[in-house]
């Protein structure tokens, strides 16, 4: 028998009974479309992670109390019993790190702004040392960043995010106008690029006021995360962060070969990071998924075992006609391979779905892996044939004499 024409006869058999069809290929696309929506999902993640720290500079690095991501609550306990950062540590980076090209500091905390009768609340507010807006890559479409003589005087001037402009300010031109961050009046200077929302979490709702007027309204106690960049010279990250690391530790009194009180972190250390927290938690999902394809493995094969006892007149009038073993197994296993094929082409069409709506709906950064596809194409279709080979043997062992006296 031709490959063409056992592919026909088992169209002919799925198309015949539509329904056991379409039940039998729900754990398959269950399965293939959790891989292919899970997969979607993390890749966006982690070209989004990349890009947002990259987009810091390769030759910028931060020192914080603890690490933008924790992995353990143990750790993050342990982290917790640190000191903070405080504005001497800045003054020491900021004096004696010598190769260090440019270093600035940033505190942050929640809180209300009001633009007339106007509100919005749980907004970041952002302590800034001069041109921080600069080193976050934050791109200034209105007026300008924050200058040292703002930070030296204490001023009373704000950046702001793009949803302070468009739900308090309605459009209007922001510059010049003035807000009240937790009802201390500030001069809008400057408006931000819009950056958009991440896991459904708005990144342009905050404002942006000099480090020393911040510290005048919410106090000095809070943790100061340090950026510093190094320049893209040869070695000069290197240079720069044992140096950094160098002034702290003095400062901080680490004793000789004790871990760092602090966190340094390098934009390769923060996608490092991510990557390794977001492949555990694909390969968790990915192994809850793999359930279901084996799920719907099973029932391919009791349904190919029903479809076999349903035929076995029909098995033996092709072996009586002439049809070999390996005509029937051919057969047998092209149908169950069509079968999980089409429910893998299903699920990817959609994982993929359901990948665009959680961005859709939540903000969730979404980018298709094409390797994912094929390779969700690929274990639908080796699920298929694996799982019908039982069948597809038992069939072609069939007596011919024995098929032809079946009441079926």
């Amino acid at each position: 028998m031709e490959t063409k024409e056992a592919l026909r006869i088992a169209l002919q058999s799925l198309w015949a009974n539509k329904l056991r069809t379409i039940l039998t290929l729900l754990g398959v696309v269950i399965g293939v479309a959790s891989v292919i929506a899970v997969v979607t999902l993390v890749n966006g993640a982690n070209v989004y992670v990349a890009t947002k720290v990259n987009g810091y500079g390769a030759d910028v690095f931060t020192l914080s109390k603890q690490p933008a991501f924790t992995d353990s609550y143990a750790d993050f306990l342990t982290y917790e019993k640190r000191k903070i950062i405080g504005m001497e540590d800045y003054h020491a980076v900021q004096n004696d790190c010598r190769h260090c090209l440019q270093v600035g500091a940033m505190q942050s905390s929640l809180g209300k702004i009001v633009f007339g009768p106007q509100s919005s609340s749980d907004t970041t507010i952002r302590g800034y040392t001069s041109l921080m807006a600069e080193m976050q890559n934050l791109n200034i479409v209105e007026g300008r960043d924050i200058t040292q003589a703002d930070e030296d005087h204490a001023a009373h001037v704000a950046l702001i995010g793009s949803d302070i402009e468009e739900n308090l300010l309605k459009g209007d031109d922001p510059l010049g106008k003035e807000i009240r961050v937790d009802g201390v009046p500030y001069t809008i200077i400057g408006l931000s690029e819009k950056q958009g929302k991440t896991l459904g979490q708005s990144q342009d709702n905050w404002v942006a006021v000099p480090l020393t007027a911040f510290d005048k309204t919410y106090g000095s106690s809070k943790t100061l995360t340090i950026y510093s960049k190094a320049g893209n010279a040869p070695g000069a990250m290197e240079a720069a962060t044992d140096e950094a690391r160098q002034l702290l530790r003095l400062r901080r009194h680490d004793l000789p070969g004790a871990p760092d009180s602090f966190t340094l972190e390098t934009s390769d250390t923060l996608v490092g990071l991510w990557t390794q927290i977001s492949g555990s938690f694909e390969a968790v999902a990915v192994a809850i998924a793999a359930i279901s394809l084996i799920v719907g493995g099973i029932v391919i094969m009791n349904i190919m075992l029903v479809s076999v006892t349903e035929r076995t007149r029909e098995i033996g009038v092709r072996k009586a006609l002439g049809a070999r073993r390996s005509d029937i197994m051919l057969q047998f296993l092209l149908e169950s391979g069509t079968m999980s094929l089409l429910g893998g082409a299903i699920g990817v069409i959609g994982g993929v779905g359901v990948a665009q709506l959680i961005t859709l709906l939540l903000g969730f950064p979404a980018s298709i892996a094409l390797w994912s596809i094929f390779a969700g194409l690929a274990v639908a279709a080796s699920v298929g044939l694996f799982f019908g080979v039982y069948p597809a043997r038992k069939a072609a062992e069939l007596d011919p004499i024995v098929a032809l006296r079946s009441e079926f």
